[in-house]
């Protein structure tokens, strides 16, 4: 099948109404299966039993926030969220603060690139590539995982796969697609500089998908591709600036370890061979029209991010995974490409591919029961709001090891108002921040000593809070006037009970 028989009318004259209609139509049928499985899966366990972690709780916190406060809150810190706690804090204006709310829209994203993905194959490698790569990248567990998250990410990733479909229509010579309503051969130029001007702006790390782009243009195309590029980097700047500015905030990132230098290794492997086997095949060949083939464009997406990011990262440790969420489109193009390949294969290869498959859907089941737990992610707010509303006691105070802990108080502030805080000086809102401040350690030290009970919230067995004086302060307090009670375990914390050493309890600790 050319290219010409599949989404793309390249008679941008006078293409008659009746055609204009069969191309959209082709255009839209090959994203109905990747979409609906990807839509499906977003909304499988969404809620996750109710539960919110640390990274969702700063998107409740920030975007509840009015106009003014949010917008002084981003000029002192989380500066690269900008943007989307603002489509946020639309949202949460529209409908509430729901999980489903806070959640759908990034489902909804998901759904966006798995259809990002299915055109872009189909572009390069025909049809079927398209819905097979559309159906692996919907499977993917990090996808499903990042797909039904109240974060950027999902939106980030549908932004570039959309961004990099209009970049190879512009690179084919071909008007945007039909559904578009576009007939200027700058369309596809200027979706490409839109789409990924909005990406970069939602999350500056989506430029590194700028470097893959430029690695898998032919020659003749770097021109107008680099003038794109530099309106791009233009358009973001100033918020990128303001992020490196604020990038203390991301002082827990630690270096990038042996361990995941061996992963990256398996896995860029693991890309190598199925790049040779998509190329090998009819799948994986440019039609006579394209100038480069699937790979191409491919292979540079999937690894090139994550390569970079690493690099960056022996400066200043940046690596997170899922801030190179959309490098898994480069993966999905080419299991889509692989798959392809099957129907050539003989019989026995074809049923021992056919099994392999089944065996790798099975194994991504447990996978993908997993990412819908409360446990997958690294804390769970909601317990922790739950066991201090039901241990707090009047005369009790919450102290926490850490100020940056208090940031698990943004996703419910109703909770937290009805407790004394006994080193806070400021709330987060009122600081315009998400730990608020602390008080002079003299007055810390004199309301621990007036607590009748002190509820401490600190890190999970193992790992070492923020040290500094006053945090070394409250830990002798402590010690020397309180006795601890009990300690309650939850995911990414622990709530340990204090009561205050009474002559009794002094004398029993001294008798041998």
């Amino acid at each position: 099948m050319s290219l010409a028989q599949l989404e793309i009318i390249n008679d941008t004259k006078s293409a008659p109404q009746g055609v204009s209609e069969l191309s959209r139509r082709k255009f839209l049928t090959p994203l109905l299966l990747p979409v609906l499985l990807s839509t499906l899966l977003g909304l499988w366990g969404i809620r996750r039993d109710g539960t919110v972690w640390h990274d969702e709780a700063a998107t409740l916190g920030l975007a509840s926030r009015s106009l003014p406060d949010l917008w002084q809150t981003l000029g002192n810190i989380d500066a690269v969220h900008g943007a989307y706690y603002l489509l946020m804090h639309g949202l949460f204006s529209l409908f509430g603060t729901d999980l489903l709310v806070l959640r759908l829209p990034s489902v909804l994203a998901g759904a966006l690139a798995a259809a990002g993905v299915t055109a872009l194959g189909a572009r390069l490698s025909g049809t079927r590539v398209g819905i097979l790569a559309g159906l692996s990248f919907a499977l993917l567990p990090a996808v499903q995982r990042y797909s039904q998250e109240g974060r950027s990410y999902s939106l980030v990733c549908a932004l570039v796969v959309w961004a990099t479909y209009f970049l190879v229509s512009a690179v084919l010579g071909c008007r945007a697609p039909v559904i578009a309503g576009r007939r200027s051969p700058m369309a596809p130029w200027i979706a490409y500089g839109a789409l990924m001007l909005a990406a970069c702006i939602l999350h500056q790390f989506a430029a590194l998908a700028l470097v893959a782009h430029a690695f898998a243009l032919p020659n003749h195309m770097r021109r107008p591709w680099a003038c794109t590029a530099l309106l791009v980097v233009a358009g973001f700047a100033p918020i990128a600036a303001l992020g490196i500015a604020q990038s203390e905030q991301v002082a827990w990132i630690n270096g990038v370890t042996g361990g995941q230098y061996q992963r990256f290794a398996i896995q860029f492997s693991f890309a190598i061979v199925l790049s040779y086997f998509a190329s090998s095949g009819s799948a994986g060949k440019a039609s006579p029209e394209a100038p480069f083939s699937l790979r191409a464009i491919a292979l540079p997406l999937f690894v090139l991010p994550t390569v970079l990011l690493v690099l960056i990262s022996l400066y200043k440790p940046f690596y997170v995974e899922r801030y190179v969420l959309y490098s898994l489109v480069g993966l999905a193009l080419l299991l889509g490409a692989v798959l392809d390949r099957v129907s050539e294969l003989g019989r026995n290869l074809r049923v021992t591919a056919v099994i392999v498959v089944a065996l790798a859907i099975a194994l991504l089941i447990p996978e993908s029961l997993k990412v819908r737990t409360p446990e997958s992610r690294s804390d769970n707010v909601t317990d922790l709001a739950t066991i201090l509303s039901r241990e707090y006691t009047p005369g009790a105070g919450i102290l926490y090891l850490s100020v940056k802990r208090r940031a698990w108080t943004l996703a419910y502030p109703s909770v937290s108002r009805e407790m004394f805080d006994i080193s806070q000086e400021r709330t987060p809102a009122a600081s315009h921040g998400l730990y608020g401040t602390e008080l002079p350690s003299r007055e810390i030290r004199a309301r621990m000593r007036s607590s009748a009970r002190i509820i401490v919230v600190t890190e999970p067995k193992g790992i070492h809070a923020e040290s500094n004086r006053t945090e070394a302060m409250k830990e002798r307090v402590l010690a020397e006037y309180f006795t601890k009670d009990r300690t309650i375990r939850i995911d990414g914390a622990q709530v340990i009970i204090y009561e205050p050493r009474t002559t009794a309890t002094e004398a029993g600790l001294a008798v041998p």
